[in-house]
């Protein structure tokens, strides 16, 4: 058997780099958002981790293409803004199922899928900035806390960011931990390295479903799946989507009772494995996809320390959540006011998510689509 193209390697190794240390303190912002204690919150981040990993190893393996697997960062923004659910971590738990199993669906069912993709780009953009837009102000308040710490991440992105985008949140996500680590002095947790899982049984509450379920779901799809097939069909490939969908669905089905909320199809990274990065042989690129799905499951065995030591200072972590999050708020806020005649529903439904305000104990997002999506109608009619 051949060897893997070093620039195959190279790229899946990059790839996972810079998948989990750009959006790991999104995803432990969004679990301990919803109820999870530390170690729940180890747990989801371990599940999450291996699950994308052994998708992405099983996916690139049979398609024989570099296809990525990620966790939803922009579910996981969700989930950080949307507070406590009635019923706690296990409501939140069993919305997380909901939204598995309408993935697993949509692969599974045509018209479901067609009925996705119907949703309009621009109320979809304007879910993800309003929900993107509280955790964004996060660098500011860091500066005015630690005036010294915020300013150093801050820079730290911005400089790299004018050398390599790619690499700006990385590099500031090292930054941040270093500065934790002297701060306390190290660690000093005791943690173990690897994190017991959790199993956490699902309750069924309508309002959680409703409020963070099927945001989770439309936030997965639109923001992390479509994307995905759209790069790699950019680079050449055209795997079936039904397929990949139910793969995944079914990966964050399994995932959840362990504390993860959802794995999808990559999108920065997907372009990272499937680009010129991955080497000029465009048939053996599906190597980058092993690499970084076996980069991700060492990463996840890592993540009880990893939690452990991030709770040690909030405001760093959610700094660097913030600034890993600016790229795609830009993206959601351009897409938001992009389609003119859409422009007032969208910018009702970003104002209605980024306003926080729950209703019936449902949470902003499903309120923001409701109303951006009648005023859609509305005006659509009324052009009629």
């Amino acid at each position: 058997m051949r060897l893997p193209p070093l620039a195959a390697v190279s790229a899946g190794l990059l790839a996972a780099f810079v998948g989990f240390a750009s959006s790991f303190t999104v995803v432990l912002q969004g679990l301990v958002g919803v109820g999870a204690t530390p170690e729940q919150a180890a747990s989801g981040i371990m599940a999450l981790s291996v699950a994308m990993g052994l998708c992405g190893l099983l996916v690139s393996w049979r398609t024989k293409m570099p296809i990525s697997i990620a966790w939803s960062t922009p579910g996981a923004a969700l989930l950080a803004g949307a507070g406590l659910p009635e019923g706690g971590f296990a409501a939140a738990i069993g919305a997380f199922v909901l939204a598995a199993g309408l993935v697993i669906l949509t692969g599974l069912v045509k018209p479901v899928g067609r009925a996705m993709a119907a949703i309009p780009v621009s109320l979809a953009n304007a879910m993800l900035a309003g929900i993107l837009l509280p955790l964004c102000l996060a660098p500011v308040k860091a500066v005015a806390v630690l005036p010294l710490e915020g300013l150093a991440i801050v820079a730290i992105w911005f400089a790299v960011g004018r050398w390599n985008r790619i690499l700006a949140v990385p590099a500031a996500a090292v930054a941040t931990f270093l500065l934790i680590y002297l701060r306390h002095s190290g660690p000093g947790t005791g943690a173990a390295i690897v994190p017991d899982p959790v199993l956490v049984l699902p309750t069924w509450s309508l309002s959680t479903m409703v409020g963070i379920g099927l945001p989770l779901f439309l936030i997965t799809m639109a923001s992390q799946n479509i994307p995905g097939l759209a790069v790699l069909k950019v680079n050449g490939y055209a795997p079936a989507p039904g397929p990949l969908f139910t793969l995944t669905g079914l990966f964050s089905l399994f995932s959840a009772p362990f504390g993860g909320h959802a794995v999808n199809l990559a999108a920065i990274t997907a372009a990272i494995c499937a680009g010129d990065e991955a080497g000029p042989d465009r048939a053996r690129r599906w190597w980058a996809g092993m690499v970084s799905g076996a980069g991700y499951i060492a990463f996840g065995l890592a993540a009880g320390w990893a939690t452990a030591f991030a709770a040690q200072s909030p405001v760093l972590i959610q700094a660097m959540a913030g600034l890993a999050l600016i790229g795609a708020f830009a993206g959601a806020l351009a897409g938001t006011v992009a389609e003119v005649q859409d422009r007032e529903a969208a910018v009702l439904c970003f104002v209605v998510t980024a306003s926080g305000t729950a209703f019936f104990g449902i949470s902003a997002p499903f309120w923001g689509l409701a109303v951006g999506g009648l005023v859609m109608l509305a005006t659509r009619l009324r052009r009629s």
